[in-house]
C-alpha cells in the first residue's frame, strides 16, 4: 500500500510538472507563430490544465479499467468546482467581469447536461463517445468566436496577454512541448497503476479511486493556477481556467472510455456524482453569472462549495 502511494505521489508529481511545460512549450510556440493571446488562453491553456485527466482517461481506458476514467472525469469537475474555487474564493473572494466567460456558462451547463443524456441508458456506447469528442470541436470553434468578438473591450483579453510567456524561441518552445508530454504520459501511467493496485488492496471499485484520489490529484494544476491568477487579480482567469477544464473533462477525457473501451456505466455516477456535478455547475452560474452588475464569489460561498465537497468526500468514503 505504501509503495502505491508513493508511486501515485511520483505520478502526480510527474504529471504536474509535464502539464506546466507542456502548457508553456505549446503557449509559447504559438505565439511564435502569430496566435493572438485570447485564442491561446481560451484554447491552449484549457487543454493544457485538462492534460493529465485527458492522458489518465487514455491509459485506464486501454488497461482496461474505464471505470478509472469516468471517475477521473466526473470528480475532477466536481474537485475544480467544490475544492478548487471554493478554497480559492474562501481565500481571496472572485470578482467576474468578462462578457466572454458570461457566454460560456450556458455552453458548460449545456455539456453537463448532454453528457448526462447521453450515458442515462447505462451504455457508455462508441457512439457515445464519438458524439463526445465531436462536441469538443465545436465547443472550441464556438468558444472562440465568442472571444473574438468581445476581445477589444474584454479584460480577459489582456490578463491572457500578460500570462503567455515571451523570449522563448521556437526551438526551445517545441523541445518544452515534447517534453511535457513525454512527462504526461510517464506519469499517467505510474498514476494509474498506483490507483489501480490500491483500489485491489482496498477491495473498492476503481470508480471510487477515480473520484477520490485521482480526481483531487489532477485537480491540483487548477488549484495552482486559480489561486495564482487570483492573487495576481486576474479574476477572470481563475473561473475562466475551471469552465475550460469542465467542459474539456466532459468532452475530451469522457469520451475516451467511450471510444476506446466501451461497455456499462457504473450506478453511483448516474445516481449521486452527475446530479451533484450538476446542482456545483448551477451554483457556480447562480453565484459568478452577474445579472446586472459584476459576478462574485465572496468567501461564504467559497466555504459553502468547500463545505459540500468535504461532504462529498465523506459520502463516497463511507460508502465504499
Amino acid at each position: 500500500m505504501f509503495e502505491d502511494l508513493l508511486i501515485i505521489a511520483a505520478g502526480l508529481v510527474v504529471l504536474l510538472w509535464g502539464a506546466d511545460r507542456f502548457v508553456m512549450g505549446a503557449s509559447a510556440l504559438a505565439s511564435n507563430l502569430g496566435v493572438s493571446p485570447l485564442i491561446i488562453g481560451l484554447t491552449i491553456v484549457g487543454f493544457g490544465t485538462s492534460a493529465p485527466e485527458i492522458l489518465i482517461s487514455a491509459v485506464a481506458s486501454y488497461d482496461d479499467t474505464p471505470g478509472l476514467a469516468i471517475g477521473n472525469a466526473i470528480g475532477s469537475n466536481i474537485a475544480n468546482i467544490a475544492l478548487v474555487l471554493g478554497f480559492t474564493a474562501l481565500v481571496i473572494p472572485l470578482t467576474v467581469r468578462s462578457e466572454t466567460l458570461k457566454r460560456e456558462y450556458p455552453i458548460m451547463l449545456a455539456v453537463t447536461l448532454g453528457s448526462l443524456v447521453l450515458l442515462m441508458d447505462g451504455n457508455f456506447s462508441r457512439i457515445d463517445g464519438i458524439i463526445l469528442m465531436s462536441g469538443m470541436f465545436i465547443t472550441i470553434y464556438t468558444v472562440t468566436m465568442l472571444g473574438l468578438r468581445s476581445r477589444k473591450n474584454d479584460p480577459i483579453a489582456q490578463e491572457f496577454e500578460d500570462e503567455i510567456p515571451t523570449g522563448i524561441t521556437t526551438m526551445k518552445a517545441s523541445l518544452w512541448f515534447l517534453a511535457g508530454l513525454i512527462m504526461l504520459l510517464l506519469g499517467s501511467k505510474l498514476l494509474v497503476n498506483g490507483a489501480v493496485s490500491i483500489a485491489t488492496d482496498l477491495g473498492v471499485s476503481d470508480v471510487v479511486i477515480g473520484l477520490t484520489i485521482v480526481a483531487i490529484g489532477t485537480s491540483l494544476p487548477e488549484l495552482a493556477a486559480t489561486v495564482m491568477s487570483a492573487y495576481k487579480k486576474e479574476h477572470d482567469i481563475a473561473i475562466g481556467n475551471i469552465i475550460g477544464s469542465n467542459m474539456f473533462n466532459l468532452l475530451a477525457v469522457l469520451s475516451l472510455p467511450g471510444i476506446i473501451r466501451p461497455g456499462a456505466v457504473p450506478p453511483d455516477i448516474l445516481t449521486r456524482d452527475f446530479p451533484l456535478m450538476i446542482v456545483l455547475t448551477i451554483l457556480l452560474f447562480v453565484m459568478s453569472y452577474g445579472f446586472r452588475t459584476p459576478g462574485k464569489i465572496n468567501r461564504i460561498e467559497g466555504g459553502i462549495l468547500l463545505a459540500i465537497f468535504i461532504a462529498y468526500q465523506v459520502m463516497i468514503y463511507l460508502s465504499a
